[in-house]
């Protein structure tokens, strides 16, 4: 691990104020991702500036929705009453993902900004596009059993490792931001960017701008939802594929559908195909299927993840059931 200056933050513009102005200073929240990140000499901040005493952990309704402070930790979001009840997809998304320990640590804005598993992006001796622009992808003629076949480029096919992320994205969830300029509300399904030309940028955060919270609206699906993955070990392991999903059925007919994907896209991945073709359909096995169908029928499997294409489909089609009550 390279030197670097400490600093804390108290207040939110007192963040800000420290960071912004310095292009290679950065926030410091739970510290899962990053430390395990600077120990690798992937990233290399000069100036860490701890927000952690920031006031912003609270989970509260704000009128018909549910804002979610920026530092509010995993564990305390998965367990918290409100959201087992309205939004038991994102408690079961995150009870899904890292250990008890890294929950207890880990925040909602860090879980927001984590980097991808890729070996080759954590690995400095191979070249990397996303960790050092114009050298190149080892992934795409490498091993990627763990790549992405959806939302990919030329330039790289890392797949996005949060859980909460794919959750909050079925969830129509909206990120609140404060830098220089002001204040931002940002989509969740606009915060992550595609890889494209420029896979080192990953979010549409500009230098020093703050996560403060994510709000969640009210819906008549986020009750009927859930969240099913599929890894290698039940115990910890990132995500081979996983499904949010969420359905407003009404007299046995879908009247809205919501689908997201991990550890299958680049970005928490939005399959609005998938809900097009369950809108006014009937809760059965033939729509879900045809869902499935829908949802991967763009994607661009590598030499070792085609595997993921059909593990994606009977994913969707189980978590579906499940939220139809048909499993």
């Amino acid at each position: 691990m390279q030197p670097f200056n400490y600093k804390k933050a108290g207040q939110a513009e007192n963040a800000v104020a420290l960071v912004a102005p310095d292009a290679e200073a950065s926030y410091l929240a739970g510290g899962t991702s990053l430390i395990d990140l600077m120990k690798l000499n992937v990233q290399m901040p000069k100036e860490l500036v701890d927000i952690n005493p920031l006031p912003l952990s609270k989970i509260e309704m704000q009128g018909n929705s549910l804002r979610i402070g920026a530092m509010a930790r995993n564990s305390d979001v998965a367990y918290d009453a409100i959201i087992q009840q309205r939004y038991p997809v994102l408690s079961e998304a995150l009870l899904s993902g890292a250990s008890p320990q890294l929950r207890n640590m880990a925040t909602v804005g860090g879980n927001l900004l984590q980097r991808t598993r890729c070996y080759y992006f954590r690995d400095t001796s191979m070249p990397c596009n996303k960790r050092v622009p114009g050298s190149g992808c080892a992934a795409i003629e490498g091993y990627n059993r763990i790549h992405a076949i959806l939302g990919g480029s030329d330039r790289c096919i890392a797949t996005h490792p949060s859980d909460m992320a794919v959750a909050m994205v079925a969830l129509d969830a909206v990120v609140q931001t404060r830098s220089p300029n002001g204040e931002r509300s940002i989509p969740l399904v606009d915060f992550h960017l595609l890889p494209g030309e420029t896979p080192e940028r990953e979010t549409v955060l500009q230098h020093g701008e703050l996560i403060v919270a994510v709000d969640l609206p009210a819906s008549n699906f986020a009750k009927r939802s859930h969240y099913l993955k599929v890894r290698d070990r039940a115990s910890y392991a990132f995500a081979m594929a996983s499904v949010a999903a969420a359905l407003d059925i009404q007299n046995g007919i879908i009247r809205s559908a919501r689908i997201a994907l991990g550890g299958v896209g680049t970005k928490p991945w939005r399959a609005y195909d998938a809900e097009k073709a369950l809108l006014n359909k009937p809760a059965n096995q033939a729509a879900f299927q045809a869902a499935a169908n829908a949802a991967v029928a763009g994607a661009k499997p590598q030499k070792y993840n085609a595997f993921k294409v059909e593990l994606t489909r009977r994913t969707i089609v189980k978590a579906l059931a499940t939220v139809g009550g048909m499993a």
